[in-house]
């Protein structure tokens, strides 16, 4: 199996626009949005022309599995966040989840030269916070009740990757290379 990265086109708006909505996607995500095309056309002109944004499709096995982002590129404080989902079930696995969350922290801090990458997850995704603190992110805080959607409130665990952590632990992780798109 091959996991790749290529930058968004418009002719992957609606099959995102569908993963985005799935219900097995946004149980994790802060939002449950109710999208449209021309909704999505927007939002791809706005990421287009953001420089402090990077979006990327994800592709496995060249297929479209899901979407990948970066946030705070132009933070001087040398910051950025990330999220990402893989909205086809079958294209999941524990080697496409790896595949992406070690790649990204070569780029981030091997490529780009940033000092941190943070994220954040609803705490009851039990299976990527491990799945991040495998790869070496450690868990900075947790806040109870910090999203509210639909009536129900949801703790929040934030978790964090430095450049000094991933330079420590990187030789123990092998991992496939991640080429990112310029």
């Amino acid at each position: 199996m091959s996991v790749s990265l290529r930058r968004i086109r418009e002719e992957d708006l609606e099959r995102i626009m569908y993963w985005r909505m799935d219900p097995d996607v946004t149980r994790y995500m802060n939002t449950d949005p109710v999208l449209t095309l021309d909704g999505q056309k927007k939002w791809f002109q706005k990421i287009s022309n953001d420089p402090d944004l990077d979006y990327y499709l994800i592709e496995v096995d060249g297929l479209g599995a899901g979407v990948i982002n970066l946030t705070g590129l132009t933070r001087e404080d040398g910051v950025l966040g990330w999220a990402y989902y893989v909205g086809v079930k079958k294209l999941r696995s524990l080697k496409t989840a790896l595949t992406l969350e070690m790649g990204i922290y070569d780029h981030i801090f091997d490529e780009l030269g940033k000092k941190a990458l943070i994220s954040d997850v609803f705490t009851l995704n039990k299976g990527v916070i491990a799945l991040h603190l495998l790869c070496g992110a450690q868990i900075v805080e947790e806040k109870k009740g910090l999203i509210t959607k639909n009536g129900v409130s949801y703790d929040v665990t934030f978790m964090e990757m430095t450049a000094e952590r991933w330079a420590e632990v990187k030789s123990q992780k092998p991992h496939e290379k991640l080429k990112f798109p310029d």
